[in-house]
């Protein structure tokens, strides 16, 4: 059988959450791949960046079903039914698809903003050649556009496997991004990951330099819902209790507006790294990806050809 779509797989996946418990990604993999008859063989089917298709068919139906405001996220990857999920439930719907979920403001609001984040990677799609295109556009120009489209779905899929793994291997990973970009050193004695309880609102420390002169603390928020100014005013107050004048705070979804005018209005020095970025961040210092293939572009050399 093949591996189902994601709209297929949200009804089943409320469903599974219809006991009013509190459940993670991976408990509801284990359940719904019996219903749609998957084998072992494919459940090991991955995507190009290394994702399990199924699970990634599971993530994507969670996070619409969350924009929706049927299931609410409790934090450590935990989530739940919400009230609006067990009306919906109770209507004995025998599908739920995407036009179903339009009903609903909060979807209307986040397809808005995926279509708007898409503008750019939609232009660059739109150049790719075509019986309408040839001939309209440079070579040069068709491949720069297709390496934008490449790159804008490299960054969708960084997060979406991000999201897949545990809080504490997502601070981890941000302690060696900022290895990679070049703080202290090596990791074993550049990075620290704290994390859990008592950590102050502190994920983890790294040394600005080899000589662990100084010290940059990093907040690490693996969410789907954007940060709140209070979150960033927290984090400034972990800073300042810790009598540290710099930090990271770094998160897989984004930032408002007010926190990056906070964080200029402030003594301490903060930087604000939002999804898009990050997985930006890892494709350029090539953690988490793998090169996969590259292409000399050549022209001629025209100096060659002139005769003495």
């Amino acid at each position: 059988m093949p591996i189902p779509d994601y709209e297929t797989v949200m009804l089943p996946l409320l469903k599974f959450l219809s006991d009013g418990q509190n459940h993670k990604l991976s408990e509801a993999v284990e359940c719904l791949a019996p219903q749609f008859n998957l084998s072992e063989s494919e459940r090991k089917i991955r995507l190009k960046s290394g994702v399990l298709k199924f699970d990634n068919k599971v993530a994507f139906a969670k996070t619409y079903l969350k924009q929706a405001g049927l299931l609410e996220l409790l934090g450590s990857g935990f989530f739940r039914l919400t009230k609006r999920g067990q009306d919906i439930l109770n209507e004995n719907l025998k599908n739920l698809d995407v036009e179903f979920l339009m009903r609903f403001p909060e979807f209307v609001d986040f397809r808005g903003r995926i279509k708007s984040s898409k503008g750019k990677e939609d232009r660059a799609a739109e150049a790719i050649p075509n019986q309408n295109l040839v001939g309209r556009q440079m070579p040069e120009e068709l491949i720069e556009a297709g390496y934008g489209e490449i790159l804008q779905s490299l960054k969708r899929d960084i997060l979406q496997q991000v999201m897949l793994c545990s809080p504490k291997f997502f601070e981890k990973m941000v302690v060696e991004l900022l290895v990679k970009i070049g703080y202290g050193g090596s990791l074993q004695d550049a990075g620290q990951a704290i994390g859990g309880s008592g950590d102050a609102g502190i994920d983890g420390i790294i040394k600005e330099d080899k000589l662990g002169l100084d010290a940059i603390y990093i907040q690490a928020k693996r969410w789907e819902n954007n940060v709140a100014i209070k979150d960033v005013r927290d984090f400034v107050g972990s800073l300042v209790g810790k009598k540290a004048t710099k930090g990271v705070f770094i998160t897989t979804s984004d930032f408002p507006k007010d926190a990056h005018s906070f964080v200029q209005s402030i003594q301490q020095k903060v930087v604000l790294i939002n999804g898009e970025q990050l997985a930006q961040l890892m494709i350029d210092h090539d953690l988490g990806v793998s090169r996969q293939a590259s292409y000399d572009i050549k022209k001629v050399d025209a100096d060659y050809f002139i005769e003495e």
